[in-house]
């Protein structure tokens, strides 16, 4: 596996590090949103998140030269700046780079993307995204060999890095390479140095193949707040004691979060899952989707991040249209680290 290295002793900080700027992208795959959602409400979605994090810092929202004019419109926000590049689709978070840093140099890590293992097609605009949005920001881009998605990993910043074996490890992302081989990739790429890995994500969650910030998220360093359920009969119950019984050997602070709001695909039925999980930590914030079905439960999971992240406002944004598009708010966002240099 050939592979060019960012400059040594940059790595991946933790998502509550202090940010330049978020990414977002405005929804250009109309076959996306389905289920009772349509691609104007995704906008809306999409809009509702811009003026949630432009409130605490600025945002960067590429639009497909199609739909540009129309998120200018929407979104007519100061710190808002809407880039016209080339895109098939809005989940950033996957298909976007992943800045490194030490604090003062930064690089763009531009792994190579798929669309979830050729779930989606066509992908070839959001497999050139990463290059085109570093080429804007002017932060150098290093290419890594690999597939990954930014949403199927988490760090805590001081070296230790989450993910889902059902995601990573699956064939249909990286079929030539082994574990070891992926592993050596994150501490190369990521300045990683300690890799946790969860079995499986949500089974709800089978666009992604179970990417892990539908589970597990850091809250603080060493500490992980994770997707459990209440009730043995939930289908996700067994994989998440097994996911927190791996968090727990791996000597890390376990959080368990039960609340897992649910709503119901309208075109097939599928049950759909609209996790608090899929939050995003902005400068001072936590953005996070709220399903809006039940409303003391969307009290309760806010009371609870407000209490794990103190000195933070949490604020709930609509996440009913996002989940049924495949995703959340941690999926259509993309942290772009400070630097001084």
């Amino acid at each position: 596996m050939s592979t060019t290295s960012r400059p040594a002793g940059l790595r991946m900080p933790a998502e509550w590090a202090p940010h330049e700027r978020t990414l977002i992208a405005w929804p250009a795959r109309e076959e996306a949103w389905r289920g009772g959602a349509t691609i104007e409400d995704a906008r809306d979605a999409h809009a509702e998140v811009v003026a949630a994090v432009a409130a605490f810092e600025p945002v960067t929202l590429v639009a497909d030269p199609a739909h540009a004019e129309d998120a200018r419109r929407r979104v007519p926000h100061d710190s808002v700046e809407v880039v016209s590049l080339p895109i098939d689709d809005s989940w950033l978070r996957d298909s976007g780079p992943i800045v490194v840093t030490d604090g003062i140099a930064r690089a763009g890590i531009d792994f190579r993307f798929n669309a979830w293992g050729e779930a989606f097609t066509p992908y070839d605009k959001d497999a050139a995204i990463a290059q085109r949005v570093l080429e804007h920001l002017e932060i150098e881009r290093f290419g890594s060999p690999i597939v990954l998605e930014g949403g199927s990993i988490a760090v805590d910043g001081e070296g230790t890095l989450l993910s889902t074996e059902q995601c990573l490890l699956n064939p249909n992302r990286n079929p030539l390479l082994d574990r070891a081989e992926i592993e050596q990739e994150l501490r190369l790429q990521l300045g990683v140095e300690r890799i946790v890995w969860l079995g499986q994500g949500l089974v709800e969650d089978a666009d992604t193949d179970g990417h892990v910030d539908n589970v597990a998220a850091f809250v603080g360093p060493g500490r992980v707040l994770l997707q459990t359920v209440a009730e043995q009969d939930d289908p996700n119950w067994a994989n998440a004691r097994e996911n927190r019984r791996r968090l727990q050997e791996a000597g890390l602070d376990v959080i368990d979060l039960t609340l897992l709001p649910r709503t119901k695909h309208a075109d097939d039925g599928d049950t759909v899952a609209v996790p608090y999980m899929n939050f995003y930590l902005c400068n001072g914030a936590a953005i996070v989707p709220v399903a809006q079905l039940d409303h003391d439960m969307d009290e309760e999971a806010l009371t609870r991040l407000r209490a794990l992240l103190p000195g933070r406002e949490v604020v709930g944004v609509p996440g009913r249209v996002l989940a049924l598009g495949g995703g959340g708010v941690h999926c259509i966002t993309q942290q772009i680290p400070k630097a001084s240099a």
